[in-house]
């Protein structure tokens, strides 16, 4: 499955298009390499996540094409979630 689907399907983000742009500006990571929005997701990949001041970092457990919004969390498994401090997220910018 694609990685903007599986972030919109398992309801990590809202939007595809919004998964997309995070994507577009390398601010998704599968298997800790920057990741495209076409990039192939599949069962066991860690999939981190970096929007705003925080970062997600998720293990893909399932890839339904569709699921419902009660099963969604069922599609991965939270490894990590953290803050980022401002400065340091400026530091990776540059």
């Amino acid at each position: 499955m694609r990685l903007d689907k599986y972030l919109k399907t398992a309801r990590i983000l809202k939007r595809r298009s919004v998964s997309k742009e995070l994507a577009d500006n390398e601010r998704v990571y599968v298997n800790g390499r920057v990741a495209k929005p076409a990039t192939d997701v599949k069962i066991g990949d860690i999939v981190k996540v970096i929007f705003g001041y925080r970062e997600l970092t998720v293990r893909v457990l399932a890839l339904p094409k569709q699921v419902n919004k009660n099963d969604a969390a069922l599609m991965f498994e939270v490894v990590e979630e953290k803050l980022i401090k401002k400065d340091s997220l400026v530091d990776r910018e540059c």
